[in-house]
């Protein structure tokens, strides 16, 4: 069959018995050989050969790229890739969230400029005592030694951590890395609680150098740290405050994207120096403290303990005092406020893929004036916009930042002001 488009999750659309076939890893225009996946509501297929390749298809720079599920646009050339995805967003837009794009400023889309070796985090499966990503919206174990998708500190660290965490056996479900520069630290999920040969293997790790630091996390209680397991970073446009990262809490994978990602933010959000700020799903603060050097005060909300934690630890050190941290879900936080009749001139919110459905209603009902919109998937992001148009937003301007290279992902930032 032939591929007709690209859908919301990055996989070739084509057309079997007069319905939607998805295909992962096929591309527009490509003549392809696919074998049906039978059940399911969504015709789905896996594809099998290309017969006449896409003159926008490249060699992949990594040799998994056909089985990992983790750089599903790897064998796509650079350029198609940003166009895909400000197609699919702008489609998304229009089609999920039915707002007329026409009044809406869409700035170029900005990014690093490079292609491989950016991310800073990444999540392997612990399987059969190898460290693995999955396959292609499977469950299929593709063991990995080495991934170019991650920055130099990280790229070759999966075959050395899978002989040194050989002992843990089926006590390990996952590693989380994470890197600074040239260090690195991890975070080993557990499946069960911390026994003493687990922290045997974890001092082990950090005595090999492998790594500076292992916070161990088991499906109860409270993690374990061993050796320096916190990093530091430079807070995006203050330099001076040294933002604290854990493997275990959430960190843009793009280290040198998110400083243009809150630098582009902050600029919409035109925040002013009397301003009363909230800022939902915050993160370690990855936004806050840029924020908070532009505004009166911020209320940071963020569900998170250690997230949170590491955040507040960072605004301690570098003595920056209006900024109220708030652990919790940021719907029942933000109900809170209301009924106590907290209002913000600005309001900036990143949520997780699922978006933040009860946005619009809040930020009305906390007489937000301007408000700043990060989303990383489209459709949550359409969701949510339209809400906020028919809450009497207007959606001002458009902004994506590509921080995922070799990928469908892509974040966008949304203006919208009353």
């Amino acid at each position: 069959m032939t591929v007709e488009r690209l859908g919301l999750e990055g996989e070739g659309i084509a057309t079997h018995a007069g319905r939607a076939l998805f295909v992962p890893g096929a591309f527009p225009g490509e003549r392809v050989r696919v074998r049906l996946e039978l059940g399911g509501k969504v015709q789905r297929a896996t594809l099998t050969d290309v017969l006449r390749p896409s003159p926008l298809r490249r060699e992949a720079p990594c040799p998994l790229a056909d089985r990992c599920g983790g750089c599903d646009w790897m064998q796509l050339t650079p350029a198609a890739q940003v166009e895909a995805k400000e197609r699919l967003v702008l489609e998304a837009l229009e089609r999920i969230g039915r707002v007329d794009m026409a009044g809406v400023k869409q700035l170029p889309t900005a990014g690093a400029g490079t292609d491989t070796g950016t991310r800073r985090r990444a999540v392997l499966h612990w399987e059969s005592g190898s460290l693995a990503y999955y396959g292609r919206r499977s469950h299929e174990v593709v063991p990995v030694d080495a991934c170019p998708a991650l920055v130099p500190a990280l790229a070759s660290l999966p075959g050395r951590l899978s002989a040194a965490l050989h002992g843990l056996g089926r006590s390990l479900e996952a590693v989380h890395l994470l890197a600074e520069d040239t260090r690195v630290t991890l975070a080993l999920a557990l499946s069960a609680q911390v026994r003493p040969r687990v922290r045997e293997v974890a001092e082990a790790v950090v005595r090999s150098g492998l790594a500076r630091g292992v916070v161990l996390v088991p499906p109860e209680g409270s993690p374990v740290e061993v050796g320096r397991p916190v990093l530091e970073a430079p807070a995006p446009l203050r330099p001076e405050v040294r933002l604290r990262l854990r493997a275990d809490g959430f960190t843009q994978a793009h280290a040198r994207g998110t400083a243009l990602l809150v630098e582009r933010g902050l600029d919409l959000l035109a925040s002013g120096a009397g301003d009363r700020a909230l800022e939902l799903y915050a993160g370690n603060g990855t936004f806050s403290f840029a924020l908070a050097a532009r505004v009166a005060s911020l209320v940071a909300v963020e569900s998170s303990a250690v997230s949170t934690s590491l955040a507040a630890a960072t605004a301690r050190a570098a003595h920056v005092g209006n900024i109220r941290w708030v652990q919790g879900d940021a719907v029942r936080v933000t109900e809170g406020l209301v009924k106590e009749g907290s209002r913000f001139e600005v309001l900036l919110a990143d949520p997780p893929r699922t978006g933040a459905p009860r946005l619009a209603r809040l930020a009305r009902a906390l007489g937000v004036r301007r408000l700043v919109y990060v989303g990383c998937e489209a459709g949550s992001l359409a969701r949510d916009a339209g809400q906020l148009v028919e809450a009497g937003f207007r959606f001002e301007v458009l902004q994506l930042v590509d921080l995922f290279p070799n990928t469908h992902h892509i974040e966008a930032l949304a203006a919208f002001a009353v």
